[in-house]
């Protein structure tokens, strides 16, 4: 059997994403076909910086673009090229010259700068094919999926509707079919029937209209955001839904942040991504871990099945 073509979108390239995409290189390559979005200039430049050697199997598709790279700065330059490697291996699926698309970290400050309108990968793929894209992030002991992303905290009550609410879990039941996945309440005790706050009475009502179209009780909940992530309910969890981004996604890093993976679901396209930033920090120190880089590309082949 052939092995799969995965389009690489390799980030910021002031951060940590080329050094992981030539580290890994070797084992991804066991795995699938790669095609590296970024041209021979800009890769060459990394690799100097890097110090360490292009493998001769490393094929690209060339992404336009020259500038000199800055190690640990946010800027427009770098920011614009993450975009368009972005875009390119989103364009490689489109025409069925990949099969999924595996993302390496992007800075959204830097796309701000650019004058990018996104606030991330899965915003831009929302806009671009007109779908409901879903963010779920995790590893199979634990998969977090978020209702709100990539919004301010003050305006996450206010987000939660019962049509958008139950348009979101009949979404995400397509694309996980049977197993049961717990809901979160938004205020703490899952809001004490309405003493601590009445958004739990719209998520009650969304899950139980959600289950009666979906044909049986797939979604639990709200649960108690507190105990949620506890040992014993994770035993019988493995999918959560969190009202918003933090909510999930602390306690996913606290306990599986090597691990960790990005997925967007109800989409046309398979993209996986890892599950950390640029780590600017340690950008060309030849000291990016590469786990969650490897596990999104082994999860995207999944998602191919």
């Amino acid at each position: 059997m052939n092995k799969p073509t995965i389009a690489i979108s390799i980030g910021d390239l002031s951060g940590v994403g080329i050094e992981i995409a030539l580290k890994a290189h070797k084992e991804i390559s066991k795995l699938c076909d790669p095609i590296y979005c970024i041209n021979e200039k800009m890769l060459a430049q990394a690799a100097t910086l890097l110090n360490a050697a292009v493998p001769k199997d490393f094929i690209i598709a060339p992404v336009d673009g020259d500038f000199t790279i800055e190690p640990d700065s946010v800027n427009a330059a770098s920011g614009k090229y993450s975009y368009d490697s972005f875009m390119k291996a989103v364009g490689l699926c489109e025409t069925k010259k990949a099969d999924a698309v595996v993302t390496l970290p992007i800075h959204k400050e830097a796309w701000m700068m650019a004058g990018l309108e996104y606030k991330g990968h899965t915003d831009l793929l929302r806009k671009h094919f007109h779908q409901e894209a879903i963010m779920m992030l995790g590893c199979p002991e634990m998969f977090v999926a978020l209702f709100t992303e990539h919004v301010p905290l003050k305006d996450v009550a206010s987000s939660i509707k019962y049509k958008l609410l139950k348009q979101f879990f009949l979404d995400l039941h397509n694309s996980i079919k049977n197993d049961k996945i717990a809901v979160l309440g938004l205020n703490p005790h899952a809001g004490d029937n309405g003493v601590l706050g009445n958004e739990e009475l719209i998520i009650t009502k969304a899950i139980k209209s959600a289950n009666k179209k979906i044909g049986f009780e797939q979604f639990v909940g709200p649960v108690v955001p507190d105990v949620a992530f506890a040992p014993y309910f994770r035993k019988n969890y493995h999918y959560f839904v969190a009202m918003y981004h933090d909510q999930g996604l602390a306690p996913l890093k606290a306990l599986y942040f090597d691990e960790s993976v990005n997925i967007s679901l109800n989409l046309p396209i398979i993209r996986t991504s890892v599950d950390h930033g640029t780590a600017f920090d340690i950008a060309y120190k030849n000291q990016a871990n590469t786990l969650s880089y490897l596990n999104a590309v082994k999860s995207a082949i999944s998602l191919m099945k």
